[in-house]
């Protein structure tokens, strides 16, 4: 099997950002090279291709996706095939907008063929089973252990979804999420992706989800994880389509009848998603907002508050913030 491999040169600092960005494009699975020291939880959890003795950090990171080549030539994304050069546009403007309001170092992208790899079960050997408070998160090779049946489960192999929870934006929007939800929650997931805080707000006891996303990667995603986890048709719906701008989308999603939005997205992206999600919450609604990278927690809190919601909560973890807010009764 062959595939083609798109290298980024950038720095450190911007390796989250623009997995995340990638990820809406259709390129998973980041291949991370950079001269960062590991935790040992990283080493057990992480795909990474590091030397462990190498040079003191220059901030430098490459960044691989590899995509892979048909018999024509092609390339196939998301089921979607696409040349080379299609690709390589689609990263460049990827890239060049992130530029815009940050530094993501050169910039630069390289390709090349490659014939080895089965990298999606590489992922095997680093992405292990793991926490969030007393939420279990369990590839399918990996069985549960006694003393963890008592644990919520929650069933994701990281070749298959655009992500897996261990990103601290996610735990962030989980946390967030239980304090909020009842029985009579009816939710609606922007971004939703691999459909992961959707699904475990139904574990937590929503009675309903909504998601939308851009992606048409997602709907793939979202069935597999649904089905999984045991979660009904009817209790999850997945609409593709661009909230922000597609009236039709918003005729779908409904207004004013969502308890809880939950957007886990760039704050570049929430700006003008906070207006347009004031129609779909219902008075009093719960609006739960992360992906926001530290220095643009103030761009979101104003935001929030220009829209005419109630900051409730900004909590943080790692470099990432969550801002929680109230639309008025």
């Amino acid at each position: 099997m062959k595939w083609m491999k798109f290298k980024i040169k950038t720095i450190t600092d911007a390796e989250d950002i623009i997995i995340s960005t990638l990820y809406d494009i259709g390129l998973e699975g980041a291949q991370i090279e950079d001269k960062v020291p590991l935790t040992a939880a990283e080493k057990e959890q992480m795909f990474v291709d590091i030397l462990p003795d190498g040079p003191e950090d220059d901030g430098i990171a490459y960044l691989s996706f590899f995509v892979e080549e048909k018999e024509d030539g092609s390339l196939e994304v998301c089921g979607e095939k696409k040349t080379p050069d299609q690709i390589m546009k689609e990263v460049t403007s990827e890239l060049e907008e992130l530029r815009t309001f940050m530094d993501i170092g050169e910039g630069s992208v390289s390709v090349d063929e490659t014939e080895d790899i089965d990298w999606i079960n590489n992922w095997k050997q680093y992405f292990h089973q793991f926490t969030i408070d007393d939420v279990l998160v369990i590839p399918s090779w990996e069985e549960v252990q006694p003393e963890d049946q008592n644990k919520m489960i929650l069933h994701i192999d990281p070749g298959t979804a655009f992500g897996t929870g261990m990103h601290d934006t996610t735990q962030l929007c989980i946390r967030q999420l239980r304090k909020f939800i009842t029985p009579e929650t009816v939710l609606l997931d922007v971004g939703t992706g691999s459909g992961i805080l959707a699904i475990l707000s139904i574990m937590f006891g929503a009675k309903k989800a909504i998601g939308t996303d851009l992606d048409p990667c997602a709907i793939e995603a979202v069935r597999e994880n649904k089905e999984v986890n045991g979660i009904s048709e009817e209790a999850f719906e997945l609409l593709i389509g661009n909230i922000i701008t597609e009236k039709e989308i918003q005729d779908k999603v409904g207004y004013e009848c969502y308890d809880i939005v939950v957007a886990n997205i760039l704050a570049d992206v929430l700006v003008p998603l906070t207006p347009v999600i004031m129609h779909q919450l219902k008075k009093g609604g719960i609006y739960i907002t992360s992906g926001i990278i530290d220095d643009k927690e103030q761009t979101v809190v104003e935001a929030v508050k220009a829209a005419g919601m109630e900051v409730l909560e900004v909590t943080y973890q790692g470099e990432w913030v969550s801002v929680t807010a109230r639309k008025p009764l």
